[in-house]
């Protein structure tokens, strides 16, 4: 079976050492661009800084992003140009960002996700449902995750917040790092950084005489490469533009 090709962005990064690592590791895929805003020369393939340094008649089949919120555009407007497919599991996105994501995905085939596990997709449908029926309940999210981790609160723990609302009839005010009194109508995040917590996330349901609290642990960052190469296959599947995210993998 001939192997598909991946452009890896952000491939100097923790996260995308351990997805080349995984795609050397693959019967399905290969690294054939390893990108990054600095050179290092990996014992493989050599890192390309340039996006325009690319074959333009050796391109990737795919594309995964576990970069920086900041190489989003020059990255989108590749994929756009030669419409290919690409998986984003980068997080911190600003509005005028996530709508570039968007309208990419008028072009070429767009899977993006705050989170790459399938587990975090179900707990979301959990808390979910939970939330419906324990409306009356101070609902709280708190997450942890190591101390190089550039944003804060984590975007699983703003997908969770907001899928929430989406089950409730009174939308509730999501706060971060609250610092007063808490008022009944919230949905408060609290974020944790240190040392090299891979990623927990707890959703609390605080009643009067009981808590409810639903809790997702990440041991290896194993789990986020993985998770980005079944988007990669699912996404490679599809003959036209769209968007899709992990809630159309885990329905399969």
């Amino acid at each position: 079976m001939t192997k598909k090709k991946v452009l890896v962005s952000g491939c100097n990064g923790h996260m995308g050492q351990i997805l080349c690592r995984m795609i050397d590791e693959s019967d399905n895929f290969q690294v054939q661009y390893a990108y990054d805003k600095t050179a290092w020369e990996w014992p493989n393939y050599c890192v390309c800084t340039n996006l325009d340094d690319i074959d333009s008649e050796e391109l990737p089949d795919i594309i995964i992003d576990f970069s920086a919120p900041e190489g989003i555009i020059p990255l989108l407007d590749f994929a756009k140009h030669h419409t290919i497919p690409i998986v984003i599991a980068t997080t911190g996105f600003n509005v005028g960002q996530s709508q570039a994501i968007l309208e990419a995905s008028y072009l070429t085939p767009v899977f993006q996700s705050a989170n790459m596990s399938l587990d975090i997709m179900l707990l979301k449908s959990i808390v979910q449902m939970v939330a419906s029926k324990l409306s009356n309940c101070d609902i709280e999210i708190s997450e942890a995750h190591h101390n190089r981790k550039k944003d804060a609160p984590s975007g699983t723990a703003k997908l969770l917040a907001n899928a929430i609302n989406d089950s409730l009839s009174d939308k509730k005010k999501i706060v971060y790092g609250r610092e007063e009194k808490r008022n009944s109508n919230e949905i408060g995040i609290s974020s944790i950084r240190g040392g090299n917590i891979v990623g927990e996330h707890s959703v609390f349901f605080f009643g009067e005489y009981d808590t409810l609290e639903i809790k997702h642990t990440a041991y290896s960052r194993d789990l986020f490469a993985q998770g980005a190469l079944k988007a990669a296959k699912f996404l490679l599947e599809k003959d036209t533009p769209g968007f899709w995210a992990m809630d159309d993998l885990i329905q399969l």
